[in-house]
């Protein structure tokens, strides 16, 4: 079947420019300037005037809660929401249960994907103090990253001994993907706020126990060891100025070189949609509801994360979509849980931040699509480009709309982005050539593919 989207205007590779793209079955065949206007000989054509179309979403950081915690969230419900908000792509993080620490576990999470998943997906190996004797058995090219939990987080999956850390980076066949927060200064801070402020405290208090110091004190040892050991080190969820200080700007008269083949340097930061769009203020109306570890902290940080990622020391955004039901979001910094729904929603939120002046969406897509594809080394997916898998979202501007427990899909059935408008819609999602979403319809039967790394085509 050949599909031809056409009059939009296109957003790849640092560049906006009115043009049509043909697709041919699962790929892109050509994409044409306004000047070279294909004619004839297609199935369908998607009229994309006013709208823009770019590739997919790579969320290279997410928790879909399948196996073992599927009454928050299952790799079907949550696939189908990625469909809604342009993510085509997803990598999931092994904090489930069982946990993805073994080659069986592994393996099962992609049958189970195989099966229900409507749009791409891989799944990380999550590492532990004693189960390095393993990566010699991966699949480099089925696999991402390991994770690496350098404090503890949902799943209690740390990595604590300082000779199982250095085992880690010295031998690891992938990139590293580290969540960075100090253990030791996490319960010394829990310690204290629980004298001063009982069993709970409240959850205004969650990032001075997550604190700044906790995340500097994780990720600076792990840039350390990345150096040491010459390891491709990727630090999840980046929350602080300070920690922004270990990440060279990288730039040509203040605006960031977008290349079609940059190289990002070893040591890179990914930041997440909560960390950008929320401050501690925010703690005051949606308590809970934006409790994630690492915490959400000040304006001053939530201000030089965003400057970050025009300037080149923020590689990456993600989501680190965590549903949790809202149940188990009730309590304070001890008792509730840590984590919320992003995947939906991330792309509309970002456009609001171009809309901001917070960065062009030339950078928004180098972030989103572009370097997660280049950072994981992603074969042919992250770009429009001709061969490529046709992994394509076309969003509309000026068509506001308002996030209701309506819209929602993940299956927990909330968002602590309730009651916002935006002024982006997504239109239409394209998997591998396949319309899995078109204005409000949602293609049930449409399924993703695994994703490929490391494959020289």
């Amino acid at each position: 079947m050949k599909t031809l989207i056409t009059n939009g205007f296109i957003v790849n590779e640092g560049r906006i420019f009115r043009g049509s793209i043909l697709i041919d079955g699962e790929k892109i065949q050509k994409v044409f300037e306004t000047e070279e206007m294909p004619c004839g000989g297609c199935d369908e054509v998607v009229d994309a005037a006013g709208c823009y179309v770019m590739p997919g979403v790579i969320d290279s950081h997410v928790h879909f809660r399948e196996p073992g915690l599927t009454q928050k969230a299952d790799i079907e419900s949550e696939s189908r929401a990625a469909a809604y908000g342009g993510v085509t792509t997803y990598f999931d993080m092994p904090n489930t249960v069982p946990q993805t620490t073994t080659l069986e576990a592994l393996e099962d999470k992609f049958q189970r994907a195989a099966r229900d998943s409507h749009v791409n997906y891989s799944f990380y190996f999550g590492a532990t103090n004693d189960n390095t004797a393993l990566y010699p058995q991966l699949d480099v090219h089925r696999i991402p990253a390991v994770k690496l939990f350098m404090g503890a987080s949902t799943g209690n999956m740390l990595v604590d001994r300082r000779e199982a850390l250095e085992t880690v980076f010295r031998c690891s066949p992938l990139p590293i993907m580290a969540h960075c927060e100090d253990t030791a200064v996490i319960n010394q801070n829990m310690a204290e706020a629980r004298r001063v402020y009982g069993d709970d405290p409240d959850v205004t208090h969650h990032a001075e126990i997550r604190s700044a110091e906790a995340c500097w004190q994780s990720s600076s040892l792990a840039a350390a060891l990345a150096k040491k050991y010459g390891a491709r080190l990727h630090v999840a969820h980046l929350t602080t100025a300070r920690e922004l200080s270990m990440f060279a700007p990288v730039s040509v008269d203040g605006e960031p070189e977008i290349t079609a083949e940059a190289v990002l340097p070893k040591i890179t930061a990914e930041a997440v949609v909560a960390h950008l769009f929320f401050t501690d203020a925010d703690y005051s109306t949606l308590g809970t509801r934006i409790k994630c570890n690492p915490a959400v902290k000040t304006a001053d940080d939530r201000s030089a994360l965003r400057k970050a990622l025009t300037d080149g020391r923020i590689a990456t955004i993600a989501t680190d979509h965590a549903p949790h039901l809202l149940k188990d979001k009730e309590g304070g910094c001890a008792h509730a849980a840590s984590g919320m729904p992003m995947v939906q929603f991330s792309l509309p939120a970002m456009l609001q931040l171009v809309d901001e002046g917070v960065m062009t969406l030339e950078r928004m897509v180098e972030l989103m699509c572009h370097n997660p594809a280049r950072l994981f080394s992603v074969s042919r997916r992250g770009f429009l480009r001709p061969g490529y898998q046709a992994d394509i979202v076309i969003v509309r501007p000026d068509s506001p709309w308002t996030v209701t427990s309506q819209v929602i899909q993940s299956k927990c059935g909330w968002s602590p982005l309730e009651g916002n408008t935006f002024r982006w819609r997504v239109e239409h999602t394209f998997c591998n050539g396949s319309a899995v979403y078109r204005q409000g319809v949602f293609c049930p039967d449409v399924r993703g593919q695994e994703v490929r790394f490391r494959i020289n085509d």
